[in-house]
């Protein structure tokens, strides 16, 4: 069974249950509070952005990991990011409160923020509506709770797979924020992974942390690596299938084919909402002498603000393309073993332009909402690809207006 963000049926997960409620954080009466919980003997994996700056609610549920946690709480409206100490000290205050409520230690419970940065965080406003959350905590919430993770997201993301095994249907979920300041290392992206498959803790880490450089580290729509992306999955083993503690089984393939699925779509789901974007961009690099040459001329096409507007114009201007091919910081490229396609129209072939490109062939493919850059350096045998979009006009508007 598959199902993408716009037929999602909120498949619920055995054992994961969320609240949400409006704690008046924004001020648009959005949801912008939503608490995710689960049972005891679930295992608990993360991944979370490299930024030196990370928030305050980074470096708390970083540390709390590896304290058996038992809820997610998530605001947005506000990133509690550059906020020192005075941001961790209201980061343990909300926790606390959800602590309390629950019969949970404080250190079971993991913050998560997103929305501005540099702005305290309103503590009273996220403890009284803690209670509203957890008295909504449902196992079939997952379209709210979708919504309730937005911030300049224009629709929310959700998706599903289904496996069966051994006559046991197991249920992976997910959904996902995310349109701007958006890189690899994780993006301004919160996403939230649930399966009631039963996953050894360090199992499930290692082949989340596989699956996040397949995914969420594969896409680009500004460049700009945020403060507060985290990456989390839940296993609660509801199922009731044998722990999977390795790669061998037919089970633990399964399992790991349907969460790197819905890590791909919703990753991809950021890419197609990014901000202002008109056009969802593959590129990809093959014949690189490593993955790393691969990655490197990837997304030096793919952060180029030139090709980005060239994209958003419809403009087939090759030029841009094979420039910012040019300056990817790679030891091995040997120019006129280099080749490039739109789509599947030849656009540069032994470094120059192709015999067979004409202008009017290469407006078409631009037009179009979905394109591929293909690029062949001739070199190896090391292919990777991401994904980003055009830069529009829209985007300019969304930033410049994003605290106003």
């Amino acid at each position: 069974m598959a199902t993408g963000p716009g037929d999602w049926q909120a498949v619920p997960v055995r054992g994961f249950r969320m609240g949400t409620t409006m704690a008046g954080i924004r001020h648009d009466g959005r949801r912008d509070l939503v608490v995710m919980g689960w049972d005891a003997g679930s295992s608990v994996a993360g991944v979370f952005t490299r930024n030196r700056f990370c928030a305050a609610p980074v470096l708390l549920a970083r540390e709390r990991l590896r304290c058996d946690p038992r809820y997610f709480l998530v605001n947005t409206g506000n990133a509690n990011a550059g906020t020192g100490e005075a941001g961790l000290l209201a980061a343990r205050q909300t926790c606390a409160v959800l602590s309390d409520l629950s019969d949970v230690d404080e250190s079971q419970v993991l913050p998560f923020s997103t929305g501005v940065i540099g702005q305290p965080l309103p503590v009273d406003k996220i403890g009284a509506a803690i209670p509203l959350a957890l008295a909504d905590l449902r196992e079939d919430n997952w379209p709210h709770a979708a919504r309730g993770i937005m911030t300049t997201d224009t629709r929310s993301k959700g998706c599903t797979r289904q496996f069966n095994y051994a006559g046991v249907t197991c249920t992976v979920s997910g959904i996902s924020k995310g349109a701007g300041m958006i890189k690899p290392d994780m993006a301004t992206m919160l996403a939230y992974i649930a399966t009631d498959a039963a996953v050894e803790q360090a199992f499930l880490q290692q082949i989340m942390t596989e699956i996040t450089n397949q995914s969420f580290n594969r896409i680009t729509v500004d460049g700009d690596m945020s403060t507060n992306d985290s990456f989390m999955v839940v296993a609660t083993g509801a199922a009731g299938n044998d722990m999977i503690s390795s790669r061998g089984s037919e089970l633990a393939k399964k399992l790991i084919i349907a969460l790197r699925e819905v890590a791909v779509e919703l990753a991809q789901a950021i890419v197609r909402d990014g901000e202002g974007a008109s056009k969802f961009v593959t590129v990809r690099v093959e014949e690189a002498k490593t993955r790393q040459d691969a990655l490197a001329v990837a997304y030096a096409v793919a952060h180029s603000p030139l090709v980005k507007t060239a994209l958003f114009a419809s403009d087939p201007n090759w030029g841009r393309i094979l420039a910012a091919v040019g300056q990817a910081p790679v030891a091995c490229m040997i120019i006129d073993r280099l080749s490039i396609w739109l789509d599947k129209l030849p656009i540069v072939e032994h470094g120059q332009l192709a015999a067979q490109y004409n202008e009017e062939a290469g407006q078409q493919v631009m037009g179009r909402s979905e394109i591929m850059i293909r690029i062949n350096l001739g070199v190896g045998s090391a292919t990777e690809e991401v994904w980003t979009t055009d830069l529009s006009y829209e985007y300019i508007k969304i930033n410049a207006d994003y605290r106003s």
